[in-house]
């Protein structure tokens, strides 16, 4: 399939696919970016919205412990523009999860998600992310009690199955109980999670990709919206899987590339917008920096979401690389991102 067809193609797909979007809270999560640690933040949001008006966004995974613990305002907190923007969480106490969603309403989040698919040995140790896939009815419980509280949409992120629990018949054991929450959207992570012996960043990559599995999600579960996400990597590849599913989720790819992110618009939603050039994009993040230099916050904080814009471009190295090497730099300014794009031709 080629990008010429794509417009048709998310037509279609709307036609097909997302009538259990409009069910699942009217955010249409055709294309959506991952939570991912370190990296998503409410800078990298910013960024990643100036390339798309409608991709949904999510927070890095924030623990019920943090948020409870700690002044909420230091996880919570996030630009305007981010809208559509969901919260994930990490945790297993019910009643935690359920305070914590109620927070997310209240600080203007538009979806809250419970991660079952970290495979971190830290957040195994707290009952929190991919080993929660052997406790199916926890997760229900879990889900049910935090869409008591609010009326925002709970979601669920998880993996196939994890260690030995790994059969097509087990995952969907875990998706016909956790759905009887009441939960309808489930973002699929199509690997398991191999929790003894593997890093997390292997289990990003070792575990086979099974799409298919998640096909078959969708066709056994129609009343259902399933996401997929694991080892996406471009628009046609994007296209592909929503002849399948409801919505796709990009991560590491979306984040190292970020400019495919460019024509998300246009290509699956139909948008007639026209697309922005590299340095349209980059020109417009200046002015966000610049506030955010005013406000205190050092210029690596932000820029390091941009490092991968002009990725395979002619400069795009040499911008990487000043950036890298000077944005840390104590009393960093503005100077320095405009000596980087320097390095970019028109």
């Amino acid at each position: 399939m080629t990008l010429d067809n794509a417009q048709n193609t998310a037509t279609d797909t709307a036609n097909t696919g997302n009538a259990a979007t409009s069910r699942a809270s009217g955010l249409d999560r055709r294309f959506t970016v991952a939570p991912m640690m370190d990296w998503t933040d409410r800078h990298c949001r910013y960024f990643h919205r100036l390339l798309s008006n409608h991709a949904v966004l999510y927070t890095e995974m924030v623990t019920t412990g943090a948020l409870i613990h700690a002044e909420p305002s230091r996880f919570l907190n996030f630009n305007e523009e981010e809208h559509p923007v969901a919260l994930q969480l990490g945790g297993s106490n019910t009643h935690d999860l359920a305070h914590c969603a109620e927070l997310a309403e209240q600080w203007g989040y538009d979806e809250v998600n419970l991660n079952v698919g970290c495979p971190s040995d830290r957040v195994q140790n707290n009952m929190i992310g991919a080993c929660l896939m052997a406790h199916p009815q926890l997760v229900a419980d879990c889900l049910h009690e935090m869409q008591s509280k609010v009326k925002i949409p709970v979601t669920v992120k998880h993996r196939l199955g994890i260690d030995d629990m790994d059969s097509y018949e087990e995952l969907c054991n875990f998706v016909e109980t956790v759905r009887q929450s009441g939960c309808r959207t489930f973002i699929v992570h199509a690997r398991k999670a191999i929790l003894q012996g593997l890093s997390p960043k292997e289990n990003r990559d070792i575990p086979p990709l099974k799409y298919e599995w998640v096909y078959r999600l969708r066709q056994e579960f129609p009343e259902l919206e399933i996401l997929i996400n694991g080892g996406i990597k471009t628009l046609e590849e994007s296209l592909h899987h929503l002849h399948h599913v409801d919505g796709v989720m990009l991560g590491r790819e979306a984040y190292q590339n970020p400019y495919l992110m460019a024509e998300v618009d246009q290509q699956l939603y139909g948008c007639a917008t026209p697309v922005k050039t590299r340095k349209e994009v980059a020109l417009a993040m200046r002015d966000y920096i610049g506030r955010q230099l005013e406000q205190g916050v050092y210029l690596n904080h932000t820029v390091r979401h941009t490092l991968g814009l002009f990725h395979g471009q002619r400069g795009g190295r040499q911008y990487r690389r000043y950036l890298s090497e000077n944005g840390h730099k104590p009393g960093a300014g503005l100077d320095v991102y405009d000596e980087a794009l320097a390095r970019v031709p028109d």
